[in-house]
Formats: structure tokens, C-alpha cells, sequence
């Protein structure tokens, strides 16, 4: 296998990882904030999307600072913000997709329970974000220098 691929593959795996933690932090938080999970009383019951939402942005500060320091450390920030702005606008566009998953099992589905929940917002909708995010966030978020070289590419 290439130094390429090896790199790719382990960027992959690493941002699996970043995301995997990350979305761990938004289930758990959705899942206390709409469905009361070790907490009781949820805050949020019947709101199913204010309660994805703000879930996720606590895993959005997660991921950025995981794929800033472990995932792309070799990228340095671009931009004067590090790319934040890009990336909270990349996480926002590519929640629609679970949001939307959501929206159609509670409105047009009539489905409200904590299963159908998390199967359709962090299972189905979460898939279909993954690698639009990885994409978006490596061209617009985490890009080589512009001064560097580009990656050799090896023919097998």
C-alpha cells in the first residue's frame, strides 16, 4: 500500500474516532434533554429538534477541537478564526440531513419514542452526514498550506 493511502486511511480513522466521540456526547445529551435518560424529567420533551440541535453543537465543539489536534494537525488553520466559521457552517448544513431524518419519523411518520428517535436522527441521518462532513471539512476547514507541495502520487 502507498504512503498516500496510508494517510488517507488514517485520517479517515481518525476523524471515524473524533466523530465517534463526539456523537457519543450528542446522543447522551439528546437523549437526556428529550427523553429524560438519568436525569428523570427531561428538559425538553416534545421538542425533538431543539433537542438535537443543542446536542449537537456541544459535540460540534468536541469534534472541532479533536480534528484541529489529532485529525489534521498537519493542516494548519487558513483562516484567522481556524477555520471555526467554516466549520460550524459545514456542521450546520450537513445536520439538516439527521434533522431532517427526525423531522419525517415524528411528523409524517407519527413515530415518538426514544428508538425511533435515535434510529432516525443518530443512526440513519448521522450515515448519511459522515462523509460529506469528512469531505467538506478537509477542503474548506483543514487545508494544506498553500506554500506545501503537493502529496506525491505512487503508481502500484
Amino acid at each position: 500500500m502507498s504512503d498516500h493511502w496510508r494517510r488517507r486511511i488514517g485520517e479517515v480513522a481518525r476523524f471515524f474516532v473524533v466523530a465517534q466521540a463526539a456523537t457519543w456526547v450528542s446522543f447522551l445529551l439528546f437523549n437526556m434533554l428529550l427523553h429524560g435518560w438519568f436525569v428523570g424529567d427531561a428538559l425538553l420533551r416534545d421538542r425533538a429538534i431543539p433537542a438535537y440541535v443543542l446536542a449537537n453543537m456541544v459535540g460540534m465543539v468536541i469534534s472541532y477541537h479533536g480534528a484541529r489536534g489529532w485529525v489534521f494537525p498537519h493542516r494548519p488553520p487558513q483562516q484567522a478564526d481556524g477555520g471555526w466559521t467554516a466549520y460550524v457552517i459545514i456542521n450546520l448544513a450537513a445536520m439538516i440531513l439527521p434533522v431532517g431524518c427526525l423531522y419525517l419519523s415524528r411528523n409524517v411518520l407519527g413515530l415518538d419514542s426514544a428508538l425511533a428517535d435515535n434510529l432516525s436522527a443518530n443512526g440513519v441521518g448521522l450515515i448519511l452526514a459522515f462523509g460529506a462532513r469528512f469531505l467538506l471539512f478537509k477542503r474548506f476547514v483543514f487545508r494544506r498550506p498553500l506554500e506545501s507541495a503537493p502529496e506525491p502520487v505512487t503508481t502500484p
